[in-house]
């Protein structure tokens, strides 16, 4: 049985005029301000809402159901709830699942997230296909307001002048929302390591760390910020640059770190990571419209003609005109747009991805690229300084 929308009543309002209502769930307080994507998956709503890379985003979930399995025990992507707020179709508030999990609407109250259901989710997705992503604030609609259309249409109307108002994405620099404060070590649960890598964290998933610990590699995080010699002082056998939010042309000193670094160790890019490897060698980036947000994407390996089906959250791509007269060369291509999907230097040692490798919660059919990355760590040169 569908049960009707029960909460306060909320607006969403987009800077091109949109305005949407709805009924509040999650934090009755405060509200939510950011650029507002859509993700096409048809699960993994608790990765989504844990994964650092959202930071600044208000997600909507194209899937009319959210909520059905609850937030279950170690899902999350990181410590905390990352997105700036959340707009669904539907919230089931009864859940089913083998496994232990706390209420979507119960983790987003006690995150102070504001979230939203009951509003035309097609049609917002619709207007950012066709306008891109637009900045937008989520709030509730005062009581007093909620009682008169005309002080609604006025209260709307203020929150779409706030919502143009908020810093665009480009040129937001947010990683420094969502690294660490200081290094951090992981070491295998199983034996000594058999590999060291050095982190630089610009927002990583905690499934990614798992799967190179679980292969083990101790694993030595690095704040945003961190210096070329600072990764080098770690003495790893290999660099990785995580995935993470916001413009990477922005990220000037992780650029600084990843240039000083090509040539010298063997490094591995995923999504931010990927994009900060390319301008590192000398490359362009550019916002995407819309981006890409789902699991359902296919990626061609240019080297094998092997189509992949991915998992991807990232609103910028390289610009593969700018990568002629670089070291760099495209591996990988979107089936979607044609987009860069990977860049690779065999004579530096440096490889990336756009996509998600880990994949969680799936597919899978680009684990290996991290397996082949290590692959090609057992076999090094004379360490360099």
């Amino acid at each position: 049985m569908t049960l009707l929308p029960s909460g306060p009543p909320a607006l969403l309002a987009l800077e091109d005029g949109t305005i949407a209502r709805g009924a509040a769930f999650g934090c009755l307080r405060g509200e939510g301000v950011g650029e507002v994507v859509f993700h096409t998956g048809m699960t993994g709503y608790p990765e989504i809402l844990t994964d650092p890379s959202y930071c600044g985003q208000i997600v909507l979930l194209t899937y009319p159901h959210a909520g059905n399995y609850g937030m279950p025990d170690g899902d999350g992507e990181s410590s905390r709830v990352q997105v700036a707020g959340l707009v669904v179709r539907e919230l089931c508030r009864s859940r089913s699942g083998a496994r232990r999990s706390a209420r979507l609407e119960q983790v987003l109250e006690e995150a102070g997230v504001l979230a939203v259901e009951g509003v035309d989710t097609r049609m917002i997705t619709r207007r950012l296909r066709t306008r891109g992503a637009l900045r937008g604030v989520l709030a509730l609609l005062p009581p007093a307001v909620a009682a008169s259309p005309a002080d609604e249409q006025g209260f709307g109307a203020a929150l779409m002048e706030r919502a143009r108002a908020i810093p665009l994405m480009e040129g937001s620099e947010l990683t420094t929302r969502v690294t660490l404060s200081a290094p951090e070590v992981l070491e295998p649960t199983a034996g000594p390591p058999r590999l060291c890598l050095a982190a630089l964290h610009f927002g990583a998933k905690r499934s990614i760390l798992a799967h190179f610990v679980a292969a083990g590699c101790r694993v030595t995080l690095l704040p945003a910020s961190a210096s070329a010699e600072q990764v080098l002082d770690t003495r790893p056998d290999g660099v990785l640059l995580s995935n993470g939010p916001g413009d990477p042309a922005a990220c000037s000193s992780a650029v600084a770190a990843t240039r000083a670094l090509l040539g010298r160790l063997p490094i591995f890019g995923i999504c931010l990571g990927h994009q900060i490897l390319a301008l590192a060698a000398g490359a362009r980036t550019y916002k995407l419209p819309f981006g890409h947000h789902g699991a359902n994407h296919p990626v061609r390996d240019e080297r094998t003609g092997q189509v992949s089906i991915t998992s991807q959250n990232h609103g910028f791509s390289v610009d593969a005109a700018s990568l002629s007269g670089t070291s760099m060369r495209v591996t990988h291509r979107s089936l979607f747009d044609g987009t860069v999907e990977g860049i690779a230097s065999d004579e530096l040692r440096a490889y990336a991805v756009q996509y998600h490798p880990e994949a969680a919660p799936g597919p899978h059919d680009a684990v290996p690229l991290m397996d082949e990355f290590l692959a090609r760590l057992a076999h090094p040169r004379p360490w360099e300084r």
